[in-house]
């Protein structure tokens, strides 16, 4: 197949490594820095490679090759806009978090591919990592019985350094705050878990240290779930003086499980009723990562390869990535407000909290 990607940054490294791991034609590269395309080929010792383009326009690059799929890393607020290009011209889609920064353009992602026959699958790649697989596979059993609740808690750190370094962060029209950019990878996973059918959410949210921001670097939730369950979300850039944790807990009648790590990677606590010799394997798991990010990219690319090839929705499609969005919306939304957020949520975006701090 043959693969573009679209903004050459930070995350970037994790989608090239997914390319060469799943052995996808890296066609161009697209970057409005010159510089950071360079870095990012030298890194994977491709920079030598004159097959592969390089484009400071994803319009050229798209309108001068034949594509097959596209991975959009660049900047949050340019997601939509890129996206919407895409699925026009009928290449399939990789989005980082998040899909969109509105409800509207994460709607209207959804609409057109699927007018357009185009796969989309939003990057919440810790879906992958095998302590979320292994508590997936005890929820979709039923072993946990009815649900309680669950919390999910991402306590990490990120300095002055990390906004310099990038200036489109912590800006409402291109990234959002700590909630939008760090923790919907976790919000991803604890509505996933919880049934995802949301009645009702109430958020707070405060700019506590980060004042050269314009966003949140604090935000906690309480979500009502249709199921009954109740849930609590802890997101934070604040923690002194590095990444603690992303921890997920679910709570039920027959179960308890924590996942913890710095990335919702190693298996804390697992306990169910009914135990089982293979229950013995899942307590003390780890996973070693080599950072925040997982490994779970090439392991979502493999996923949509195979759903391009077998013509089926990828196993986290534009819907997950909409509901990961419309969670993180609705907290802001609540925070604005000063009240609870009754779902579904139609019709907000991240700028609509210009002025908030």
């Amino acid at each position: 197949m043959r693969y573009a990607l679209i903004g050459c940054g930070r995350i970037a490294t994790n989608h090239v490594k997914a390319v060469i791991n799943n052995n996808l034609e890296l066609t161009a590269v697209c970057d409005v820095i010159l510089d950071q395309m360079e870095k990012l080929l030298e890194k994977h010792d491709l920079n030598e490679d004159n097959s592969i383009k390089r484009y400071t326009d994803y319009r050229q690059m798209i309108e001068e090759n034949e594509l097959d799929l596209i991975g959009i890393a660049t900047e949050s607020g340019c997601h939509a806009e890129i996206a919407l290009y895409c699925i026009e011209h009928g290449i399939n889609l990789i989005i980082e978090k998040p899909i969109a920064m509105s409800i509207q353009d994460a709607d209207e992602i959804i609409k057109r591919s699927e007018e357009k026959g185009v796969k989309v699958s939003a990057c919440h790649q810790n879906r992958f990592n095998v302590a979320v697989q292994e508590m997936r596979k005890a929820v979709e059993a039923g072993r946990f019985g009815k649900l309680s609740h669950g919390s999910i808690h991402v306590r990490w750190n990120r300095n002055e350094g990390y906004y310099t370094q990038a200036p489109w962060r912590g800006k409402w029209a291109s990234d959002g705050g700590a909630l939008m950019n760090q923790c919907i990878h976790g919000i991803d996973l604890l509505r996933w878990m919880m049934g995802n059918e949301v009645e009702e959410v109430y958020g707070v949210t405060r700019q506590q240290f980060h004042h050269y921001l314009e966003a949140e670097d604090l935000g906690m939730a309480v979500i009502k779930f249709k199921n009954g369950a109740v849930a609590t979300v802890e997101g934070t850039t604040n923690v002194y003086p590095q990444n603690l944790e992303e921890t997920l807990y679910l709570f039920g009648e027959k179960g308890t499980v924590k996942i913890g790590g710095k990335s919702t990677n190693n298996i804390d606590v697992w306990d169910f009723s009914d135990e089982t010799e293979e229950d013995q394997g899942n307590k003390g798991l780890e996973e070693q990562t080599s950072n925040v990010y997982g490994n779970g990219h090439t392991n979502l690319y493999a996923d949509v390869i195979d759903a391009i090839e077998k013509d089926r929705a990828p196993y986290v499609d534009a819907y997950a990535g909409r509901n990961a969005l419309e969670m993180v919306l609705a907290i802001y939304k609540s925070q604005k407000t000063g009240r609870p957020v009754i779902f579904p949520l139609t019709d907000f975006a991240s700028t609509d909290m210009q002025g908030e701090f």
